[in-house]
């Protein structure tokens, strides 16, 4: 078996922890997790709910690593990403004077 580099990360608002390990081949990604140390620094954080990643691609915790592999540990999503987009355009439609809008596709003339 050969030994290969892999890096866990979990980032906050305030700061980010990224830890680089040397782990065995067919190591997987639960694994890494668990040597990074991460689950000791933050007790909050639980694997088993947490949604996972390699390289910003989801994956499930049995997946297994290949040599520098980034596993991203992602926090739960707090907005719909699609509401506060709404809004902010909303915000910008209702904040900008009428002469600075763009017209609506539905009132531009005909040619």
């Amino acid at each position: 078996m050969s030994d290969f580099r892999v890096e866990v990360v979990y980032a906050l608002p305030q700061r980010q922890t990224l830890i680089a390990l040397t782990v065995d081949e067919g190591t997987t990604v639960a694994q890494a997790i668990r040597r990074s140390g991460l689950l000791e620094q933050h007790p909050d954080l639980d694997p088993k709910t947490a949604q996972v990643g390699v390289w910003g691609r989801a994956v499930e915790l049995d997946h297994r690593l290949r040599d520098r592999d980034r596993v991203e540990i992602h926090r739960p999503v707090i907005a719909d990403v699609k509401e506060v987009r709404r809004e902010r355009a909303l915000a910008a439609r209702t904040s900008a004077p009428a002469s600075k809008r763009a017209p609506s596709p539905r009132r531009r003339a005909k040619l």
